[in-house]
């Protein structure tokens, strides 16, 4: 089975992306990152496919995960590694 892509909108300054790298990397995910900052036009991608304006804003598959906080709580509920082999969670 193949694992879920995983998207990152990001800076490289914000603790709250770090804080999100940290966790993935320790599920061993490899992350796309994209830097709103230096990559033309990202922010405004970024807005239009989540609807928010702050970093990060994560996506697992065709799931939009939210921001650090959002990815955190997934984690404390357990439904993280699921949403990373499969792409969803049992709320969808």
């Amino acid at each position: 089975m193949t694992r879920p892509k995983v998207v990152m909108y990001a800076t490289s300054w914000c603790p709250y992306c770090e804080r999100a790298r940290q966790l993935l990397g320790r599920k061993g995910v490899a992350l796309e990152e994209i830097d709103i900052e230096t990559v033309p036009a990202a922010r405004t991608e970024m807005m239009s496919r989540s609807g928010r304006r702050t970093v990060p804003q994560i996506f697992v598959g065709g799931t939009h995960v939210g921001g650090c906080d959002d990815l955190l709580d997934l984690d404390a509920r357990g439904d993280l590694d699921k949403l990373l082999q499969t792409g969803v969670t049992d709320d969808e």
